[in-house]
């Protein structure tokens, strides 16, 4: 009987281990709450993203704060809900929503003392911004970079802010109504509108090529870009030279200008460039007055999610040449 026993309580020893270690490996992975000892999935797993520099950067947790260096990325990020304790530097009045954001400089002049200051957990930045990013690194900030020569560059912002930030859902959500706008506008395309898409400042002047934002709105609205084929600058490959033989020659319907500043006072000094050549004022453009002033906060930088607004103001322009 003695022999039964011990072999009866062997057998339920092996029970109650095996049962102790299932609920172990349930376990693995999970971590158990303060509250009424509940168990809860692990949330400390890392955050891998690739930024448009095609570097995979690694986060340990989600980032408590983000600063960032140009409009269109404070744009996607509050759209997102993202605490965001940084922004450009504006030069007239800004929207409500970002009054109480500490101003940290531009991407071409960054307000290094305004950065550490606000200190985010990560900082957004253009490529451009790469010989810095070591004095800032040390700083315990990380920098990610983006781009948005394309429509297709905002939208894989969008997607990295969502996965850096978990607003997966969100991201997707905004992408979807972008994409849902420029399939409805190249639906509606009719005959291409020859177009010179002029970029700059007084004095300085240059004309956008397709692989810039605007080239690539103005493909997508329907226009085309009499400059597709003219040399890239070489520090600014998105733009090149203005060629005034080759624009005479290809006789462009509008010209549109692109800038940073005042509108109107570029307009105006733009109409002085052209007085200087006869030969300006034999464009059809010029002769019918369609020289449009494109609106500085969807064209003169990254409009971020409004890249949608700029894309029908695109439109808007062309549709009125005809």
């Amino acid at each position: 009987m003695k022999k039964v026993s011990l072999l009866f309580m062997s057998v339920l020893l092996l029970f109650v281990l095996a049962a102790c270690g299932a609920k172990s490996d349930q376990t693995a992975g999970k971590e158990v709450s303060a509250k009424d000892g509940e168990i809860s999935e692990d949330k400390t797993s890392s955050i891998d993203v690739t930024d448009a520099s095609g570097e995979s950067i690694t986060f340990e947790n989600i980032p408590e704060s983000v600063a960032a260096l140009n409009s269109g990325d404070t744009d996607i990020l509050l759209a997102l809900g993202v605490n965001v304790t940084g922004r450009p530097t504006a030069s007239g009045p800004v929207a409500k929503e970002l009054e109480d954001i500490t101003e940290i400089g531009n991407p071409h002049q960054p307000n290094f003392e305004k950065i550490a200051e606000v200190h985010p957990d990560v900082l957004a930045a253009a490529t451009s911004f790469k010989q810095h990013a070591e004095n800032i690194e040390r700083q315990g900030t990380k920098v990610i970079y983006t781009k948005a020569n394309s429509v297709a560059d905002i939208q894989e912002t969008i997607l990295m802010f969502g996965q850096l930030f978990e607003k997966e859902a969100e991201a997707e959500d905004m992408n979807k109504t972008i994409t849902e706008k420029v399939e409805s506008i190249e639906k509606d395309k009719s005959e291409p509108v020859k177009t010179l898409l002029v970029y700059g400042a007084p004095g300085t002047y240059l004309a956008a090529l397709p692989n810039s934002l605007t080239g690539d709105l103005l493909e997508k609205a329907g226009g085309k870009n009499i400059a597709s084929d003219f040399p890239q600058e070489e520090n600014y490959p998105q733009y090149a030279s203005l060629s005034v033989e080759k624009i005479m020659e290809r006789n462009p319907e509008v010209v549109m200008l692109i800038t940073h500043g005042d509108p109107e006072a570029v307009k105006e000094a733009f109409a002085k460039e052209m007085e200087k050549n006869a030969a300006w004022k034999n464009l059809d453009a010029v002769k019918n007055g369609n020289v449009v002033v494109l609106p500085s906060h969807l064209f003169g930088s990254n409009p971020g999610t409004k890249v949608v607004e700029a894309l029908e103001v695109m439109k808007e322009s062309l549709a009125e040449v005809k």
